[in-house]
């Protein structure tokens, strides 16, 4: 069982890119052009010299034909149908430039082949996505505790506990908590996304 209390960082997210890369027998160049980054920038990233925002990860996933989720998977992680609360991985995503004080928990990790993630999202007061984000998919969502206001196409939302929401991730979308206390919110992509 792999330590679910791993920083992003420990996922090797640039040997993946490049793998996925590789296989697809891209060059580097290529790749950068399709997901409108320099080719020296995507270097630095598979080299582990660059640390790419959420957005461009998702652009990278989409070139690649690959997502997130599959980049933040441990290569030991093995598909189980019970994960206890104190197995659950856990993304800080500190380190990526398009996020401040959010937290991801994956309640149901992503395995080749499944079509649903459920994500319990963390954020902090004040916490929020810096970059609008889009991808492929469907977005479902469940406010648990304290404010969260999400925006989709340059309009914003407030929710509170127990408000929901869906969406296409084509749409432009971006988040933040306006509140004083941690915002939890159960979110579900398809496809897996983180």
């Amino acid at each position: 069982m792999p330590d679910p209390n791993v920083n992003a960082s420990e996922f090797h997210i640039g040997a993946k890119l490049k793998h996925a890369r590789l296989l697809r027998g891209m060059r580097l160049v290529d790749v950068a052009e399709k997901a409108d980054c320099s080719e020296s920038l995507l270097s630095k990233i598979e080299n582990n010299k660059a640390t790419p925002s959420l957005s461009l990860l998702h652009r990278l996933g989409t070139v690649l034909d690959t997502n997130i989720a599959w980049l933040f998977t441990a290569d030991d992680e093995v598909p189980q149908i019970v994960m206890r609360k104190d197995d659950h991985p856990i993304i800080e995503f500190e380190r990526f430039r398009n996020t401040e004080g959010t937290r991801v928990e994956r309640l149901a990790p992503y395995f080749e082949g499944h079509l649903l993630q459920a994500l319990l999202f963390v954020i902090a007061p004040g916490g929020h996505s810096l970059d609008v984000i889009q991808h492929k998919g469907e977005e479902v969502g469940f406010v648990i505790e304290g404010e969260f206001e999400l925006t989709v196409d340059d309009e914003s939302y407030l929710l509170k506990p127990g408000d929901t929401f869906q969406f296409r991730s084509e749409r432009p979308h971006g988040y933040r908590n306006p509140g004083s206390i941690e915002a939890k919110v159960l979110w579900i992509n398809t496809p897996p996304t983180y």
